[in-house]
């Protein structure tokens, strides 16, 4: 034993003399400082593949005998049955429970499997779960008791997580009695065997069945010091005993509470702080009282089936466990059943049949996506061409969660009750006080949780009435996209195609300068102030096209303002032509030219970029363009696609790159969030991205990027286009003052497979806007309000 060792382990007995609420203390101290005021748990479905076990333990109620039951397993069909009921119920996990090798014992369970094509109960489970994650998108975990190595990594490709209860290591219990599987030995080469294959494992201990709190303190060591070398121990379960009729220990006494959360605390205080401490709260009247003894997570809840190893036990409602963690000052997540940290390193964590089952459920911080509905993988059978863009066609069982640019309306979020503790209170009370947000403290709110993302929003929505008051401003506009032609291969274009693709999305087209003309001619008829002109990087065109394209527009219209070409397109340009980039910046804006859109920035994050677009101009060309445009007299904005691949950590540093650079221009009139639309994109298709943010993260992204720009960039948008009127009506209670342009002939989004219309009707935008007691004013591309005659109102 090390040096270091033997100095723990003299640490971990002084604990056994400690009083319990010294324990308890000093538990959640090292709780709160490694998790704050998050806890999570897991929604799932218990999925029973055979109640059938060869062990006879003292208190199990859950095996049972082939005559107490129909069949010795679930057949494929009843399994499916189960997980299709979980994920429509909006669970995330699918917890395989089953006893250890009953065809060992039970003639019925070897004949059944020998019957249906399977040597062992473990082949027939990884041929369930597969089942499982394949037609439900559910994340089997896989609780198969004391396996051996080989059987473990027959698992591995069809689960994101396994586990085993150690229970305890003392190996002359009564009540392990007949229990082969039981043996400390067989238990501990399990979790080691799981440990050098890199599987993300849940263990645990099961108190009052005999044991002492020394033998506790042995069996926790023994965990901590196998995770110690492998890593690999995601959390441990502290489980109390509760007698049941007719078991052999029916008439023991139950773990006392002191016992139970002595041992909630030892665990904490034993196991490497990273590692997660999970309670049930079904066996406890009082389930609050084990976050006051360290726990940092309530393991899986099933909104559709019973704890079928407690059965008399009933969960509590996800309403009533987000009541209790609340009351103790905690914010309630749901997870995966893989956690956040071993999702993060799939490459060394999840085999890579699945890794995308995982990232399809997970939201920006590697939990489970927290949006209400229904879940399911999502097939195509055909795409339906709708102008220059396209409609994805689903088939099979359909999702009913909210996705940016579905036509499913975001879950309630804002206004509600507002209340942040802990690290997310710090930082907003440190604004309020003054203080300017550096990336950790971004990321600490990107962080928040059930009243603390109401908290973030009141803050916002307080910031933008002292910038902007309560007018909502839009601008009439219409889109011209050129040509869905191009030279490069951003992996999250549904729009863009190579010059001879005749693809699912449309045939590649490129407008002539005469139909550009008599699209602008149209919208200034319509009313329009603004063309929006963007397209794909044709490789015929020079640099000289752009501004063939700017001239053409205003002598169709010479009052109408040309909001146009990315970075991208711009950055290109002035490369084709060999020339410097100010230079040609001027010759654009003589030809007409009045501001740049902020796309092209996807996330300003390089590590990112080289996932998104790895051929597309770099983050800091990106910026380059932007300060030498505002150096010449051209506006722009900052936009933000999020929700494909990146962190909250990226989002962060988008921010603050670009609230750097208007703190040295002062160019940006407005920043706009666009929320990444996934279903016909290119990168979710290959299946590499996740389905866009969800709801929670849009309304943060929002309201986080008032805070961050407050002094700097006055206006906030959301677009309807990817998020809907009822979503952009909560956020313009979140810091947001602008709702853009009605959009005529927008593609872009529509070509990734968003719903939502190409038109917006001012009746229903005003609508909106007035619901929230706002007012709604039309503005031009650079925030001057018009009145009905186009011309712009003095202040």
């Amino acid at each position: 034993m090390t040096t270091r060792a033997r100095n723990g382990a003299a640490a971990d007995e002084k604990l056994l003399e400690w009083s319990l609420s010294e324990l308890m203390d000093r538990a959640r101290q090292v709780r709160d400082a490694a998790f704050g005021s998050r806890v999570t748990y897991s929604p799932k479905v218990f999925i029973p593949l055979t109640t059938l076990c060869r062990d006879r333990c003292g208190y199990c109620t859950f095996a049972r005998s082939p005559k107490q039951m129909d069949a010795p397993f679930l057949s494929p069909d009843q399994v499916l049955e189960l997980a299709v009921q979980g994920a429509q119920a909006g669970c995330h996990e699918a917890l395989f429970t089953l006893g250890e090798r009953p065809e060992q014992r039970y003639p019925q369970a070897r004949e059944w499997l020998a019957e249906h094509g399977y040597r062992s109960t473990v082949e027939y489970l990884a041929a369930m779960c597969r089942l499982v994650v394949e037609e439900t998108g559910l994340l089997p975990h896989a609780n198969a008791g004391a396996l051996h190595r080989e059987e473990l990594a027959l698992l591995r490709p069809v689960t994101a997580s396994q586990g085993m209860m150690i229970e305890s290591l003392r190996d002359d219990l009564p009540a392990h009695r007949g229990a082969p599987d039981k043996l400390p030995q067989r238990r501990l080469a399990t979790l080691e065997a799981a440990g050098e294959l890199a599987i993300p494992f849940t263990t645990g201990i099961l108190v009052g069945i005999g044991e002492t709190a020394r033998d506790r303190l042995d069996a926790l060591r023994a965990i901590a010091e196998s995770h110690r070398r492998h890593g690999h121990v995601q959390e441990v379960i502290v489980q109390n005993f509760v007698p049941k009729p007719d078991t052999a220990m029916r008439n023991a006494p139950a773990c006392s509470p002191e016992d139970f959360l002595q041992a909630i605390a030892m665990a904490r205080l034993v196991l490497p702080p990273e590692v997660h401490v999970q309670a049930p709260p079904n066996l406890s009247e009082d389930f609050g009282v084990l976050l006051e003894a360290g726990i940092d997570d309530w393991g899986g809840v099933s909104p559709v089936t019973v704890d079928h190893v407690n059965p008399e036990r009933p969960w509590p409602t996800l309403e009533r466990l987000r009541e209790v963690t609340e009351a103790h000052g905690k914010v309630l997540a749901p997870r995966l059943t893989v956690y956040p940290e071993y999702a993060a390193e799939p490459d060394r964590w999840l085999d890579e049949n699945m890794r995308f089952a995982v990232q399809d459920r997970s939201d920006a911080e590697g939990l489970g996506r927290d949006d209400p509905g229904a879940v399911f993988p999502e097939r195509y059978a055909d795409a339906q061409n709708v102008g220059t863009g396209a409609e994805v066609v689903l088939i099979g069982r359909k999702s009913t969660a909210w996705y940016s640019g579905a036509a499913v309306p975001a879950p309630h979020l804002v206004p509600g009750r507002a209340r942040a503790g802990g690290a997310v209170g710090e930082v907003l009370d440190g604004v309020r006080s003054g203080q300017e947000l550096g990336e950790q403290e971004i990321v600490t709110l990107f962080a928040a949780r059930g009243p603390e993302v109401a908290a973030v929003a009141e803050l916002a929505d307080e910031l933008r009435a002292q910038a902007v008051g309560d007018d909502v401003t839009f601008v009439r506009n219409r889109n011209i996209n050129y040509t869905n032609v191009c030279t490069f291969k951003c992996r999250f274009c549904g729009f863009s195609k190579g010059p001879l693709s005749l693809n699912l999305r449309g045939k590649p087209y490129l407008l002539s300068l005469d139909e550009i003309a008599e699209r602008v001619r149209e919208a200034w008829e319509l009313g329009c102030t603004e063309v929006c002109l963007q397209g794909g990087i044709h490789p015929s065109f020079d640099g000289d096209y752009y501004i063939d394209v700017c001239r053409a527009v205003k002598d169709a219209v010479p009052d109408i303002h040309v909001h146009g070409f990315t970075a991208l397109e711009v950055i290109e340009g002035a490369k084709r032509l060999g020339e410097p980039l100010e230079k040609y910046l001027r010759r654009l804006a003589d030809a007409g030219l009045g501001s740049l859109p902020g796309t092209a920035a996807e996330i300003l994050d390089d590590e990112v970029r080289a996932v998104l677009c790895p051929d597309k101009i770099s983050t800091e060309e990106w910026l380059h363009c932007h300060r030498v445009a505002h150096s010449v007299g051209l506006r722009s904005n900052v936009t933000m696609m999020f929700g494909a691949v990146e962190q909250p950590v990226h989002w962060a540093r988008h921010l603050l790159l670009t609230r750097d650079l208007q703190r040295e221009t002062g160019g940006f009139t407005e920043f706009v969030g666009l929320p990444f639309v996934h279903m016909a994109a290119p990168i979710y298709l290959k299946r590499r991205a996740r389905r866009g943010p969800t709801w929670r993260e849009v309304v943060l992204v929002h309201a986080i990027a008032r805070i961050v720009y407050h002094g700097l960039i006055d206006h906030i948008q959301a677009s309807w286009v990817k998020l809907g009127l009822p979503g952009v009506r909560q956020l313009l209670q979140a810091g947001v003052d602008d709702v853009g342009g009605t959009l005529i002939d927008e593609n872009i989004s529509r070509a990734a497979g968003a719903s939502h219309g190409q038109r917006i009707d001012e009746a229903a935008l005003h609508a909106a806007v007035t619901s929230v007691g706002r007012r709604l004013r039309r503005r031009d591309t650079l925030y001057r309000i018009l009145d009905e005659d186009r011309q712009p109102r003095s202040a």
